[in-house]
């Protein structure tokens, strides 16, 4: 939900931008959703600057590469480099300009405008002054200065146009870093804030309407010694504007002078618990300050009276931001990847996301799609919901690492398996721990499976090579099945009869009947290790990945190989800035460790050590797309070739550690260390795919990956894909038909041309009397596709009861015909499901609050002893039904 970077909210302060890695996450705070830009950087994002108006940002990656993006289109406008990393960027008040810092330097650039512009970054001006590299930016109001904060401890005030009584000089007063600087309202008067929590607050003698326009110089002498300045430079520099740091008396007479009003300190806890970030909300006079003991305080200027003061994290809060209207302030905390928007006033969270804490290792679905279930290396369970891609709960029962996730058929039920010893059930009503299972003696758990029937429970062993079978029921261990001879790699129960095939390093899948006292049915020898083993949604056919890179294909009923898929050359590792051999050959030692069956069985999805997903033809044995799961040059194993730049005659640059110390040190330092735990580490994460899962609606299938959950979903653009479409099939015959009120031809027809607001039009144009009419007499082919219609249309459409009496009919009409293609059916069908259980919820939830309320008044009036006469009541009871109907 965060990785690093500054947090920015939309210009109605209810939408949050948070940068995740090399992309961006938009979390719609009032309706309770999030979506991920589909838009990347190569590396990390560093910096965000946000223009006024909402519609543009500029995202800007750890190397200095810019992205204009349209946050309307969302989609990339203008490419730049700035050649080195920036450190902030800010847009004018009046969103014609914006400054960035890098170096030294604050460069200031014409913000792009309405039109259509072939270069929408043009320099204006480049700022000298600071002697070290500049650190944060605020602009008065009026667009006229700003100010540029540094790590030399200075600050300085500069004019976005020439002043003439406005001499760039800085102002001392602090020391250590500047962390923040902030303009008052409508004022020159400044407050800047250091690391070592100090608050300086500075007064300008002349207000903003008192700056005085510089002259104008002699045009054609200016454009002469700016084109000798051209030639002179390869790159235009802009005007160049000098500030001195220590003027003379003379220059500064007549001039804007700054003065010392006040020095405040911050109520530290501990010696090295230092100021990172600070934010300030110029109406209400709002200063918030994060501390790096996870520490936050809010204070009211310039009298520097402590609101508020609470801990919200372990870890050092990297970034903060308020709304427009000054109620909600947003942290973002780097090291546990932490999003927290706070309302102050009430004290209460609005949002309170965290992502895994280390690596995510295994995922899986819920029968109806609704929901996520993930396990992590942190030892935490998390579930999330798929619709607003939040994390509702999160269980931390577990002492290790967490190595496999499943739900039970139910869908209340989470399992999860542990290296702590333990499988665990949680119960999704009351959100808790209900069984903990466990063996005779301890055994680290490596994979876990449960039975369709949610009864019988297995794990498999990484070190005893045994698997454990546990009743759900009863929490008893059954039985302990042994017979492998090394370590338990994949469990898959069949999902039609109550058979469990295991995959070991021993080079075997064994099929264990569980209802005839647990014998070995079937041992399937395999060429090489095996990685894990997956069952077809039918169960008549077993997918095998093993060690050598070969997925191969099993009837298990009579033990015979029906087919194989050579995945090695598709999985096309990257390289590694350490490797000592190039990619082709690292991956020749590479292969897939997890599988998936799509919904329907013809498909299967593998992952691996790579940065790519390959979703292959069972039939058919081929590769039908690669997904290419990052683009992020911030992770490792990302290259194809060596870089030459990066080697020296002493070895590779990767090897020297340039993070260690720096700002990302550890909060605690040794002692006598004044910059961080020089033991600190700094690398890259390797791309991996850990877990593929696909929805058992069919429509999206999910990866937990080193960048973390990613969701893929079918329900994306328009695509125009035709389905038996004749000559005469157009929009205008169809609504012809329709205006004959041949309703069943009319559907038959918009189906074939498969237009979805068509088939809308149609399907709502149908009267609800005649709906039993029309289902009885659809072929059993469009019954299919309207099924499937109606589960995309509960999703948006407000038709509620319109729907559910189609769906009533179709399922009361057909049903027997459906039961006999229920296999190939059951994606549809529980994706109409997720969709009916969604409204359920919601609805349920709404009418107990209605019920509530009509109860709470009819206690008011009886309390205050209206008394009603014989007449009025049956009047007053119509009223109250009409209320509860607009309330429902």
């Amino acid at each position: 939900v965060y990785r690093r970077g500054n947090l920015s909210f939309t210009r109605d302060g209810n939408s949050l931008l948070s940068p995740v890695g090399n992309r961006i996450s938009l979390f719609d705070l009032k309706n309770n959703k999030c979506e991920t830009l589909p838009l990347a950087t190569r590396l990390n994002i560093v910096c965000v600057g946000l223009s006024p108006d909402g519609n543009l940002a500029i995202l800007i990656d750890e190397e200095g590469a810019a992205l204009l993006v349209s946050l309307i289109g969302k989609c990339v406008i203008h490419q730049f480099y700035f050649h080195k990393p920036v450190h902030s960027v800010s847009f004018s008040p009046d969103g014609k300009k914006f400054v960035v810092t890098k170096d030294n330097l604050a460069y200031l650039y014409h913000a792009p405008g309405k039109k259509r512009e072939f270069n929408a970054f043009v320099l204006d001006k480049t700022y000298y002054g600071p002697y070290d590299e500049t650190t944060c930016i605020d602009w008065t109001d009026d667009s006229k200065c700003f100010a540029v904060g540094s790590k030399d401890m200075s600050t300085w005030v500069f004019g976005a146009e020439r002043w003439e009584n406005l001499i760039y000089y800085s102002l001392g007063g602090h020391k250590d870093v500047i962390v923040a600087c902030f303009f008052e309202e409508n004022s020159l008067d400044l407050y800047t804030i250091s690391q070592d929590a100090a608050l300086c607050v500075w007064q300008c003698d002349t207000e903003l309407d008192g700056l005085k326009p510089m002259p104008p110089k002699d045009a054609a002498k200016e454009k002469k010694t700016a084109e000798d300045d051209e030639e002179l430079l390869e790159e235009p520099k802009g005007e160049e504007i000098h500030g001195k740091a220590d003027p003379s008396e003379q220059e500064t007479r007549n001039k804007v002078k700054y003065s010392r009003v006040a020095k405040y300190f911050f109520n530290k806890e501990g010696d090295f618990n230092s100021l990172t970030t600070a934010a300030y909300h110029k109406k209400t006079h709002l200063l918030v300050t994060g501390f790096a003991s996870g520490v936050f305080h809010l204070h009211e200027l310039p009298d520097f009276n402590l609101i508020h003061s609470l801990s919200i994290s372990d870890q050092r809060i990297a970034s903060i931001s308020i709304n427009c209207t000054g109620d909600w302030i947003a942290f973002g905390c780097s090291g546990l990847g932490q999003l927290l928007v706070w309302e102050w006033q009430s004290e209460s969270y609005v949002l309170k996301q965290q992502g895994h804490f280390n690596s995510m290792v295994s995922l899986a679905y819920s029968p109806d799609g609704q929901y996520i279930v993930t396990g992590g290396e942190d030892g935490k369970v998390k579930v999330w919901n798929t619709s607003s891609s939040f994390c509702f709960v999160t269980f931390t029962e577990h002492n290790s690492g967490v190595t496999a996730v499943t739900f039970t058929s139910t869908g209340y039920v989470v399992l999860s398996a542990s290296l702590d010893g333990t499988v665990r059930a949680f119960d999704l009503h009351r959100y808790r721990n209900f069984r903990t299972f466990t063996s005779p003696r301890p055994s680290q758990f490596s994979c876990l499976a449960v039975d369709s029937s949610g009864e019988i429970v297995a794990a498999g062993s990484q070190d005893s090579f045994e698997i454990f079978i546990w009743s759900m029921q009863s929490g008893r261990l059954l039985d302990v099945l042994a017979g492998h001879e090394g370590p338990i790699s994949s469990l898959s129960f069949n999902p039609m009869k109550c058979v469990l095939a295991s995959a070991s390093w021993d080079k075997t899948v064994k099929l264990w009947d569980m209802l005839d006292s647990w014998r070995t049915k079937e041992t399937l020898i395999i060429n090489s290790d095996v990685l894990v083993v997956a069952f077809r949604p039918d169960g008549k056919e077993l997918a095998v990945a093993a060690l050598n890179g070969q997925i191969t294909f099993w009837d298990h009923e009579n033990a015979v190989q029906t087919g194989s898929i050579e995945g090695r050359h598709d999985l096309q590792m990257g390289r590694k800035e350490l490797d000592k051999i190039t990619a082709k050959q690292s991956a020749k030692g590479k292969s897939f460790t997890t599988l998936c069956y799509s919904a329907d069985g013809q498909s299967i999805l593998a992952g691996g050590l790579s940065k790519f997903v390959c979703i292959y033809n069972v039939k058919e044995q081929i590769l039908m797309k690669k997904f290419e799961i990052s683009c992020n040059y911030s992770l490792d194993a990302m290259e194809e070739y060596l870089d030459r730049r990066k080697m020296t005659e002493f070895g590779s640059m990767a090897l020297i550690d340039e993070g260690g110390g720096g700002d990302e040190g550890v909060a605690i330092p040794l002692p006598g260390v004044k910059r961080g735990d020089m033991s600190y580490r700094h690398f890259k994460p390797e791309i991996r795919v850990t877990c593929v899962r696909f929805c058992p609606t069919g429509r999206n299938w999910a990866a937990t990956t080193t960048e973390g959950l990613l969701l893929y979903s079918l329900d994306s653009g328009l695509i125009f894909d035709p389905f038996e479409l004749d000559i005469d099939v157009t929009p205008s015959n169809i609504r012809k038909t329709l205006s004959q009120k041949e309703y069943t031809m009319a559907i038959v027809m918009a189906f074939k041309l498969n237009e979805k607001k068509l088939i809308q039009e149609v399907i709502e144009a149908v009267p609800s009397s005649e709906v039993d009419v029309v289902c009885s007499s659809l072929p059993d082919l469009y019954v299919e596709k309207i099924l499937e219609f109606l589960a995309s249309a509960f999703e948006t459409s407000c038709h509620l009861e319109f729907y559910l009496i189609w769906a009533h009919k179709l399922l009361m009409l057909h049903g027997q015909k459906l039961k006999t293609r229920s296999v190939k059916l059951l994606p549809v069908i529980q994706f109409l499901q997720k969709s009916i259980q969604r409204h359920f919820e919601d609805v349920s939830k709404l009418c107990e609050w209605n019920i509530y309320n009509i109860k709470y008044a009819l206690a008011i009036s009886q309390q205050r002893g209206m008394k009603r006469s014989a007449e009025e009541t049956p009047g007053d009871e119509e009223e109250l039904d009409s209320d509860s109907d607009y309330l429902m």
